[in-house]
Parts: structure tokens; sequence; C-alpha cells
């Protein structure tokens, strides 16, 4: 059967996940009935990595195998239809070999975190990003985020519930900027720990407020202990953008 590799958007708002779950909406399962409707053909479509309620994607990647050789741009077009109204959008569709695997022959995940920073409630960019109304300094932020680059034990950024074999994670970026009232911090790796960016990124709002110094959050991760963490940034300001192949 011809395999399709997809790149999906979608907001995440109103979705318990990407991983499909009974009488719950997720990605993966509004996904999988368009396909249904499309094709009339029940389907798995993997998923390069498995986002939480709430988490959002610009560029989430996924393959699907198909009984009928479509053209790729039919594949794309006909998802357009039948995911209406969803806020779950197919932007590129293309064959691949079925070697390929949106998981595991993934080589780089990349997420971007956004934190407005300002005292006003969020009209237009509710759920859709972190309000911090206390003032951080995201230059104290960025010289503490690369005290965790590197090959580290991330057990004090880890979910108990975290199902990864190993602690140990390479982390190849984690850049902090702001733009007016906004702060992107901007992460890659080849894989994440479960609620790993978010607990980072909670842990470096501390270092924004002045609560924690660059030494603090170094002292955090080298004590390998999830107690340790500062308080985990809620999913609504996530965003996986990229997948590496």
């Amino acid at each position: 059967m011809p395999r399709y590799k997809l790149t999906i958007e979608y907001d995440g708002t109103a979705f318990y996940g990407w991983q499909m779950q009974a009488e719950l909406p997720t990605v993966q399962g509004v996904l999988t009935e368009a396909f249904r409707r499309f094709c009339g053909q029940g389907v798995h479509v993997a998923g390069a990595g498995r986002t939480d309620t709430g988490v959002h994607a610009t560029g989430q990647v996924a393959h699907v195998d198909l009984e009928k050789d479509w053209r790729a741009d039919t594949v794309r077009d006909a998802m357009t239809a039948q995911l209406r109204p969803h806020r779950v959008a197919v932007l590129h569709v293309e064959k691949v070999p079925d070697t390929f695997e949106a998981r595991f022959s993934a080589r780089k995940r990349h997420y971007l975190y956004r934190i407005i920073n300002r005292r006003p409630d969020l009209a237009l960019e509710r759920d859709r990003a972190w309000r911090v109304p206390q003032r951080l300094d995201a230059g104290a932020m960025g010289v503490a985020a690369r005290r965790l680059l590197g090959k580290h034990d991330f057990t004090t950024f880890r979910s108990a519930d975290c199902q990864a074999a190993s602690p140990l994670k390479t982390l190849d970026q984690l850049d902090v900027s702001r733009v007016g009232d906004e702060i992107r911090i901007v992460t890659s790796a080849r894989s994440f720990l479960h609620h790993q960016v978010r607990s980072m990124v909670g842990s470096l709002m501390r270092v924004g407020e002045g609560r924690w110094s660059a030494d603090d959050l170094e002292a955090a991760l080298k004590a390998a202990d999830r107690a340790r963490c500062g308080p985990m940034a809620p999913s609504c300001g996530l965003y996986l953008t990229q997948v590496d192949y």
C-alpha cells in the first residue's frame, strides 16, 4: 500500500491531545475519521509526537498507508474538505517509501513556547500563549537556559507518568528572546521527555522573575529530583513547529 507523509497544523485547545481516546476528541481521532470518510478505509495515522491536551502544532508530521494510489494533492485537498469544521489542517502531503516512520525516522523535533508578558488579560491570544503579568528578565532567562544544553539526566523536568526508558536526553537548542510583550522560547532535540519542555519553561520563568539564578536552575537539573522543578508552564503556550528527517 502507498505510504503518505502528512505535515499538519492544529489548534489543540479543543482536543485531549494527539493520541486517540475513547469518547474524547483528539487530533489523531479526527484525522482517522476524515480518512474513513474520504476513502472508506480504516487507517492508522502515526504521528511524530504525542502532543498533550491543549498543545498546538504548526509542523506536526504523520504517516498513513492507503489502499489506493492517490495523488498527493488529492489526499491533501480531500483532508481539507473532510476535516471541517475542526481546527486541523493538512498542509502538505507527499508519497514516501514504506520504510519511512513519522516517529522513528525523526532526527530532531523543534518546539516553540510563547509567553505574553503583560498585566492585561489576553483577548486574541487566549489559549495560544501563557500570560505572565510580572515583568520577566528575558536576558537572564537566556543566560540560564544555556546551562541546560547538552546531554543530561533530565529527571527534574520529567513527568512522573513519563514512559521513556531513560531520563538521559541531549538538548541541542534552548533560546530565549523578547519581542515587545512576547517572550519566545525555542528548543530542539532528537526527542523530549514527557512534559520536559513545559517544565523547563516554568523553571526559566522563576529565573525571569528573579526568584532563581542560573546557578539555581543548574542545581535543580543536577539534583535529578522532580520536586526541585519550578511550576510547569501551561499547555496553551506550546507549539510543535517542525520535525526533521
